[in-house]
């Protein structure tokens, strides 16, 4: 039997086993809400009457583009990390590259003419990846798990990690079963120098209308020599980072959500004030903000997540890193990279 508890490589193929797990659907720890009729009627009439203050860049988003030769030229054994755009990231680990969250679509959507664009393309090509040995998905919505793109990298990938029951959408779209790792909370899987671990998030899943937290949600741990990242998924503050950071931490870098959050679902997204203090919970060292600054998800301006965070993370003096897309990143030069690109946009 699978233990849930601690920190097991195993898995499980009966997702009611799962503490998460109620009997008919995953939950949080916390007790959450994603929004019922009466909220989403008073969101759509936001849409339709409430004015915005420029919700999409007025002039291009900078981007450094890389090659599939640079990455390999720049393969130096170190941590090492670009940012590819919202929470995608190209992560170069003992040697290895592995992805967090891969969306290369032109839309965070079910269908290909409608729903959030891309302010910016990647700043790499999918025929243009450097071998991918671990692909990491935090959860099944559309701007973190992307078919197209994983159906590109479905024979190329060693092995794709997620939480409980995402792993049925990627059998679906041709993933072999031996490729797919599924986790719940606190359990982790080593794969050559790296060890992941899947840790608590407090959000929801689904990819339709009746499909409702029936996968689970996460957060990771990412722990490679003496380096150790974390990535916080999309999650409402709570308690949980204060555990984790006690469990797992301190940590070298957190890559964490910041964007897309409003007052109507205040419970599944953390605004820049929470979005910094579930850092300082965590011990992180750095903070890189992510889930921004390329889809419109909200009503906040567009480069508002940004700009907040860093200025209240001035005043707490916490180092933000906030790299232009596709530069990269080491962690002996996160001092480095605190440019605030998106002021003179």
């Amino acid at each position: 039997m699978t233990t849930f508890y601690g920190c097991s490589t195993q898995q499980t193929t009966d997702y009611r086993q799962s503490p998460q797990h109620s009997g008919t659907r995953f939950e949080n720890t916390l007790a959450t809400s994603s929004g019922d009729f009466s909220t989403l009627a008073q969101i759509l009439w936001r849409y339709i009457t409430e004015k915005r203050e420029q919700p999409v860049p007025v002039a291009p988003i900078p981007m450094q583009t890389l090659s599939h030769s640079q990455l390999i030229a720049e393969n130096d054994g170190s941590t090492a990390l670009y940012r590819l755009g919202h929470s995608s990231l190209l992560l170069n680990l003992a040697g290895e590259f592995w992805l967090i969250d891969p969306v290369f679509g032109e839309r965070a959507s079910p269908v290909s003419f409608a729903g959030p664009r891309r302010f910016h393309q990647t700043p790499i090509s999918l025929d243009q990846l450097p071998p991918i040995r671990g692909v990491i998905i935090s959860h099944d919505h559309y701007d973190h798990l992307d078919q197209p793109t994983i159906s590109y990298l479905k024979d190329q990938v060693t092995q794709f990690i997620m939480p409980l029951g995402v792993g049925n959408h990627l059998r679906k779209w041709g993933v072999e079963d031996s490729r797919i790792t599924e986790l719940d909370w606190w359990q982790h899987h080593q794969l050559g120098a790296v060890k992941v671990t899947a840790t608590p998030a407090r959000h929801f899943s689904g990819r339709g209308l009746s499909d409702s937290n029936q996968t689970l949600w996460a957060s990771w741990v990412i722990e490679t020599g003496d380096d150790k990242l974390f990535y916080s998924g999309d999650s409402g503050y709570f308690d949980g980072f204060r555990e984790i950071g006690q469990r797992m931490g301190p940590f070298d870098l957190t890559l964490m959500e910041n964007g897309a959050y409003d007052r109507h679902w205040s419970q599944i997204h953390m605004n820049p004030q929470e979005t910094l203090q579930a850092h300082i919970d965590l011990g992180g060292k750095a903070l890189l903000p992510v889930h921004n600054s390329t889809f419109d998800l909200a009503f906040h301006s567009w480069k508002e997540p940004l700009q907040q965070l860093t200025e209240l993370a001035a005043e707490q003096q916490v180092a933000v890193i906030t790299p232009i897309m596709g530069q990269r990143l080491t962690l002996d030069t996160l001092a480095e990279q605190q440019q605030r690109w998106w002021q003179a946009l």
